[in-house]
């Protein structure tokens, strides 16, 4: 079965992992350090560390995005994760090449450039495999490898930082999977009661209890008719926002509002 959804829609689409270049790169590296360690590294001890850091720069991306359905938080977490795994990964392949007398390449060196040119040169949308590769990760000397594996942990590291900055966008203007579940909720509850759609821009969180807020009009008091920012805490928490329309031609018949009513509402 695909990686993506199918069959019905989600709040959150979850997969298509094996998109990322971050993890099509990550593949590769995984692929390589375990040749790499089982030719060249004679402890066992050390193997099994660099094979499962390479292992765990891998695999926790891809049970990140599976994750993104239903938790952008653990997604993020594990994201950080195979980010934290690749540098240790790196640490490995800089000391044997320290301890084994080797040149590590400069950023500059043709081979780096070369290695770092393999995703340019690449067909749109063809993935990144073992084989672009080839000519360094199968190298007789070990040096050659460690240096590729270098250059590519390098590129992995970018493209993660990269993902981890979005996804922390996301997280703070999309808010997470519970937040969403929420304001799905309340909008098909006001579909179902025939009121005015929310608004398409994010919600403030509430200054109170810091949960996710909700447009509403109130049905009594002075401001009657009135639409304001509410907790959607409500009854526990009856934190307020004032809420001011953006000025569109096709809302000027609905009644807007500079503060929030003065008494409590009624749903």
């Amino acid at each position: 079965m695909s990686d993506q959804n199918q069959g019905h829609d989600r709040l959150r689409p979850r997969g298509g992992y094996r998109n990322l270049r971050a993890y099509q790169t990550a593949t590769v590296i995984y692929d390589g350090t375990v040749f790499f360690c089982d030719k060249f590294i004679q402890s066992r001890k050390l193997h099994d560390q660099m094979t499962g850091a390479a292992r765990s720069g891998k695999q926790n991306i891809s049970e990140g995005s599976r994750f993104n359905a239903t938790s952008a938080e653990t997604e993020l977490k594990l994201t950080n994760v195979a980010r934290s795994s690749q540098e240790e990964l790196l640490n490995d392949y800089e000391d044997f090449l320290r301890q084994k007398k080797h040149r590590q390449w400069g950023k500059d060196d043709p081979d780096a450039l070369a290695v770092r040119n393999v995703p340019k040169n690449r067909p749109d949308n063809a993935p990144l495999v073992y084989e672009d590769y080839a000519r360094w990760l199968d190298h007789a000397d070990p040096a050659v490898r460690a240096n590729c594996l270098v250059c590519l942990i390098h590129q992995a590291n970018y493209l993660l930082d990269s993902l981890i900055t979005r996804l922390e966008k996301d997280l703070i203007s999309k808010g997470g999977y519970r937040e969403q579940l929420t304001t799905a909720r309340l909008a098909e509850r006001d579909k179902q009661r025939g009121l005015p759609p929310q608004p398409t821009e994010a919600p403030p969180l509430c200054p109170q209890c810091n949960k996710q807020m909700r447009l509403r009009t109130a049905r009594q008091g002075a401001n009657a008719g009135s639409q304001f920012w509410g907790c959607t805490g409500y009854p526990e928490c009856k934190g307020t926002r004032k809420y001011q329309s953006a000025p569109k031609a096709d809302r000027a018949d609905r009644p807007d509002s500079s503060s929030p009513p003065t008494t409590t509402p009624e749903e």
